[in-house]
């Protein structure tokens, strides 16, 4: 393909390891999970890249370069009559970095017209939000089960198995706010649940309902139980995940 003269960058950050991003272009049930149902890709040099979106707009091309789990190329354009762009007549460039909050994706496409770079603008920004949420669905579909683990540890009495609790559910450097605790690291953490136990005896939290979650964080309501089973306090928690999967901040909130 010739040089195109215009081009259209995007930058993202998605809370999931670059392997676990890259499959999205790998897996074809992934890769249609983000685009639309039928569309599939072989991701080889010179592989198939058929994409069909809800509306039942076709686009097709071909794989041009595949560097797992860290780059991707390949051309891109609209099947029928009086498309933008004629199949495999644009490219798309993925690259995929690590970082501390898991991978940053920068996209490029470039394309022959101003027109058509105006009209892929937008588009690509609602596609790689999409693509975002769908990652993190997958990659945080054991949300609840982790939190119900840290919550668990709450009601533990034995300090060393009450570290070994939040250890698994939760990184060592863990952050907790809420109205009475502003703490960093598990040992902070454990202390001041054996502190909890000490002034509020037979006291368990659990949670109430579903988790809400989008992109890596979490919203989850959670009740104190006083020892006769009545419930003595309520509350929400807001919890952000690290790549692994694990809480790597939690933000509470007492009431109503």
């Amino acid at each position: 393909m010739n040089e195109l003269p215009f081009f259209l960058e995007r930058t993202i950050v998605i809370g999931a390891p670059p392997e676990a991003v890259f499959r999205y272009f790998t897996d074809p049930v992934r890769f249609a999970a983000w685009w639309g149902a039928g569309s599939d890709i072989d991701c080889r040099p010179g592989g198939r890249v058929h994409i069909r979106y809800p509306d039942g707009t076709v686009a097709s091309g071909k794989v041009v370069e595949a560097a797992p789990p860290s780059r991707l190329v390949f051309t891109y354009g609209y099947e029928g009559e009086g498309k933008p762009i004629a199949p495999g007549a644009s490219r798309v460039t993925v690259d995929l970095l690590p970082v501390s909050d898991g991978t940053k994706l920068h996209l490029r496409h470039d394309v022959p017209t101003a027109e058509i770079l105006e009209e892929h603008t937008q588009g690509w920004r609602y596609q790689l939000s999409l693509f975002a949420n769908v990652v993190s669905r997958e990659l945080f579909a054991e949300a609840a089960k982790t939190v119900d683990v840290y919550l668990s540890a709450w009601n533990e009495p034995d300090a060393a198995a009450r570290r070994a609790i939040l250890a698994s559910a939760m990184t060592e450097d863990v952050s907790f706010r809420d109205a009475y605790a502003c703490l960093r690291g598990i040992d902070d953490l454990n202390a001041n649940l054996a502190a909890v136990q000490r002034f509020m005896p037979g006291m368990t939290l659990r949670r109430a309902g579903e988790l809400r979650q989008c992109q890596g964080t979490a919203i989850g309501d959670w009740t104190a139980g006083g020892p006769d089973g009545s419930v003595k306090a309520r509350g929400t928690n807001a919890y952000d995940f690290a790549p692994d999967g694990k809480i790597r901040r939690v933000v509470g909130f007492w009431g109503p």
